[in-house]
């Protein structure tokens, strides 16, 4: 069994608070001392902490706690199935306290992949959080897609929208486009640890996405394929259109952006069927800002007014430095989550 793992690319507490677990799990690299610090209210969610951390890395583990059933009722949406129990360790992998470390677990379903690894990211929780989803969707993948590119897009799509763009960093479409656009659509990749192929994928989703498919459409539709569906075959099954379509219009939609910066091109965020997925509070900010630009518009302000305004809502929102709110065989193949730098070492 390989590590599937990801790198840059109210709660039910323990009484008396975080205590050492006897019974923690066997981790898929972390090897010290699990502190239990509690199951979430659906008992599905179970979180441990390095206490090597000290108070940031249990601010984290915390945080995590009260946003973990948000995001698997999030992630539970978007497959259209509901996920097993799993469990959680924070602490600082590949020695990092600030989300690069990544995230990481075994295999691609809730049997084998429920023991899962997170960075800390002292001070952004909201990191941590989309880390564990990008681990979460890979078990809800159904023993299908997480180690190849297209799973792997996949599940830095439900991260990201999941999380609030929280991983940016990790954005993989810039390399891509960087390094000529290779064709990625018509093929799959074996491999989750290449940057071309996974940026490839989020660009393709971002298209997607901005044609008016959900993400849980298309990650439905992506599990049905299975290891080795292509995004062309994607694109062929949701829009009824013929499969060897799928790279020229993605390439002529490609070619009509004036760059690529980041994994959303298209701006797909944006769009209303991805905005039930999005955290509250991102949401909230949205709606702030967006208001006080039609109020200032309407009430004739100077452009300077106009972006003096959107700062003040943005300052008034709330800071997210603390709370955010039987399987298949699986094969032997990378689930590390990284950002495209550790990726290409």
């Amino acid at each position: 069994m390989m590590h599937h793992s990801l790198k840059p690319v109210a709660v039910a507490k323990v009484s008396g608070g975080v205590k050492r677990a006897s019974g923690a799990p066997k981790w898929p690299s972390y090897t010290g001392t699990s502190q239990l610090v509690g199951v979430s209210p659906s008992g599905r969610v179970t979180v441990y902490v390095d206490p090597s951390l000290g108070a940031q890395g249990a601010q984290n583990a915390s945080d995590l706690l009260n946003d973990a059933d948000r995001v698997a009722e999030a992630n539970d949406a978007i497959f259209g199935t509901t996920g097993g129990p799993v469990s959680v360790i924070v602490f600082a992998l590949g020695g990092a306290t600030d989300g690069t470390g990544g995230a990481d677990h075994l295999g691609c379903d809730y049997v084998s992949g429920a023991a899962i690894e997170v960075c800390a990211s002292f001070g952004q929780s909201e990191r941590v959080s989309g880390l564990f989803e990008a681990e979460l969707s890979e078990c809800s993948m159904g023993g299908n897609l997480c180690g190849v590119s297209t799973g792997e897009a996949l599940s830095r799509w439900c991260a990201s929208v999941t999380s609030g763009n929280a991983l940016s960093d990790f954005a993989t479409a810039p390399t891509w486009a960087q390094d000529g656009m290779p064709d990625y659509v018509d093929q799959t990749d074996p491999t989750d640890q290449d940057a071309d192929s996974i940026g490839c994928g989020m660009a393709f989703l971002s298209w997607l996405m901005s044609q008016g498919y959900s993400l849980g459409a298309i990650a439905q539709a992506m599990v049905q394929l299975g290891d080795s569906g292509t995004l062309a075959q994607l694109y062929a099954n949701l829009t009824s259109d013929s499969a060897a379509n799928a790279w020229p219009k993605f390439q002529a939609a490609v070619n009509a952006l004036p760059s690529i910066t980041t994994d959303d091109p298209f701006g797909a965020v944006g769009q209303p069927a991805q905005l039930a997925h999005l955290p509250p509070w991102t949401v909230e900010v949205a709606g702030k800002v967006f208001a006080s630009i039609l109020a200032d518009v309407i009430a004739g302000r100077e452009p300077h007014q106009i972006v003096a305004g959107v700062r003040a809502a943005m300052v008034m929102a709330p800071r997210r430095t603390g709370r955010p709110a039987a399987a298949a065989a699986c094969s032997t193949r990378s689930r590390r989550l990284k950002p495209p730098a550790a990726a290409a070492e």
